[in-house]
């Protein structure tokens, strides 16, 4: 298959990033390099860095980046790890840093991956093929009340319980190897009269898996405040996210960032010594236009926030 994924928000995201030609950037979430190109273009002297985890992203947008070969460093990682890969490359502090957390077209539509529910194949999941932990390794040894809790709390599901059951009992019988499988299994455990003429029951417990095998809630939580850090004064840090859990981590992180003092409410001043590292720009998330939902589905649930960094450090929030 042909790597493809349409990036969302790409106008509203290049607007925030407030791009320096000779600026240097970080795109922690490469994928087929949508924003990486945009970004590229604005760019005389300055850099890319690109990070993936996914090594058939990195080949795509190693392609798609071609003319772009002097300017874009791409880097097999996970953003995570964002420090460690910029010590590397010998940069202290970057003017902007992207990161779409949504699953790439790709990755979704391409069966072997084993991130979608309407094709059969090998139950997989993994962002970062290197992973020794899959959907088949979480779906065959989980406890039912940890693939419960899994597919309550990241797929917001109302008959995880069930589901969970339902898996336990059929794995019981033999090995849950493939989507269809499991898609099947799901469906089965949601109450007929709710599924009656309804379809894609299986979506939010992929969802589930899928955030539990490639730890993105945790990733996302540890990534924030170092990617703060990073930025140059006045430099931006823009995320989009496409799940709610996301987006309160993201919206938790910056407001900690820009209001950090844990003094109690009645203290006459402050007295804990934490100072505001910059402020959201974004008060509100920015979401995609009625246009691009229409042209580009998987940006319905797209929302962009944004943080700036202090332009010195006793900057003060607004």
């Amino acid at each position: 298959m042909i790597f493809k994924h349409e990036s969302v928000l790409p106008e509203e995201t290049i607007e925030y990033l407030n791009i320096k030609p000779d600026g240097i950037y970080v795109d922690g979430t490469l994928g087929g390099a949508g924003h990486s190109l945009r970004i590229l273009e604005h760019l005389t002297s300055g850099k890319l860095i690109g990070i993936d985890q996914d090594a058939e992203a990195l080949e795509a947008a190693a392609q798609r980046l071609s003319q772009y070969k002097d300017q874009a460093l791409l880097v097999k990682d996970n953003f995570v790890n964002i420090e460690e890969v910029l010590k590397k490359l010998n940069i202290e502090k970057v003017d902007g840093i992207l990161l779409d957390i949504g699953v790439s077209s790709y990755q979704i539509d391409n069966p072997e991956r084993g991130f979608t529910y309407r094709e059969d194949a090998p139950l997989d999941m993994r962002m970062d093929r290197d992973r020794p932990l899959s959907a088949k390794e979480v779906v065959n040894t989980y406890s039912k009340e940890d693939l419960a809790r899994i597919i309550r709390i990241y797929g917001e599901e109302n008959f995880a319980s069930n589901i969970a059951k339902h898996i336990v009992n059929e794995r019981d019988k033999a090995p849950i190897e493939t989507t269809g499988q499991l898609a099947k299994i799901v469906e089965q455990a949601i109450p007929a009269k709710v599924r009656k003429g309804k379809k894609g029951f299986a979506k939010k417990t992929f969802q589930a898996i899928r955030i539990e095998v490639n730890s993105e809630l945790d990733v996302l939580k540890d990534s924030i405040d170092t990617m703060i850090d990073l930025l140059n004064p006045g430099g931006r840090l823009c995320i989009i996210t496409f799940h709610s859990l996301e987006d309160r981590i993201v919206k938790e992180a910056f407001r900690r960032n820009q209001e950090p003092c844990t003094c109690p409410r009645d203290f006459p001043v402050c007295v804990c010594g934490k100072v505001s590292k910059g402020h959201v720009l974004t008060k509100r998330p920015v979401i995609p236009t009625s246009e691009e939902c229409s042209s580009n589905k998987r940006a319905t649930s797209a929302k962009l926030r944004v943080f700036e960094k202090a332009e010195n450090e006793k900057y003060e929030a607004d």
